[in-house]
């Protein structure tokens, strides 16, 4: 059986006091089946940390580098986050790769440096809207992957899980329908199958992101190929985050 994961990615939101307050917050939701996880700002770490210490919630951050240390300003290590309590990673978010100039080489680079280190990596693909509209969404969702997983073996998978977020669908309250986001994350299913194995794929948890709510969820976790979601804006609000939760319980 593979692992439903639910992750919230609190992007450029909260500070230390804030984050302390919703982390707490998160921690209270103690009825799951599911893994949770949340991932704020690198300043926030600290606090949030403190504030699930003793529960079942993890710790993840929102980007990693792939030096151990050098002249990368504004940059983190893993074993910086290693050290601050993180389990996960996020690499690859779309918002990373549009104004940050990440590339399916960075994205690499950063997602082998992560597991090398012991971190869980939440690799994230999906397409622009007109890259959907002129029919070429498989086409770049496997160039993602396979450029995105290149070199890893079967073994660093155990440590991998998908995130399939259309780019379309991040903060413009547009979704993708469950049966397109079911295609989506059955056809990188089959991507893994093509490259690690059958046994592999199987294994694989396969996220859908992409203004996932306490309203839509179940719907989505409902299909076969949807293991979890990397949640946004509904991860800042704990009585939404608990709803996802528990779709993701009864999974």
């Amino acid at each position: 059986m593979r692992k439903t994961i639910i992750a919230g990615n609190w992007k450029m939101n909260k500070t230390p006091s804030e984050a302390a307050d919703l982390a707490a917050a998160i921690a209270k939701i103690t009825d799951f089946q599911c893994e949770v996880v949340i991932c704020p700002p690198f300043v926030d770490l600290f606090y949030a940390k403190r504030a699930i210490e003793g529960t079942a919630v993890k710790l993840g951050a929102q980007n990693c580098h792939w030096a151990e240390s050098g002249a990368f300003t504004g940059e983190i290590s893993a074993d910086m986050l290693i050290e601050a309590g993180c389990e996960y990673v996020i690499i690859g978010h779309s918002e990373r790769r549009q104004y940050f100039g990440e590339t399916d080489e960075t994205v690499n680079r950063r997602t082998k440096a992560a597991l090398a280190k012991g971190l869980k990596v939440i690799l994230c693909v999906g397409e622009l809207k007109e890259e959907r509209e002129a029919g070429t969404t498989e086409s770049v969702i496997e160039r993602q992957v396979r450029l995105g997983l290149k070199d890893l073996t079967a073994e660093e998978m155990a440590n991998v899980v998908i995130a399939y977020e259309p780019v379309w669908a991040i903060g413009t309250g547009l979704t993708a329908t469950s049966e397109q986001a079911e295609e989506v994350c059955k056809f990188i299913r089959s991507l893994i199958a093509e490259l690690f194995g059958a046994g592999t794929a199987e294994e694989t948890t396969i996220q859908y992101g992409g203004s996932m709510n306490a309203k839509n969820a179940a719907e989505l976790l409902a299909m076969p190929d949807i293991d979890g979601g990397l949640i946004g804006g509904a991860a800042l609000k704990p009585e939404d985050f608990a709803v996802i939760i528990a779709a993701g319980s009864a999974k």
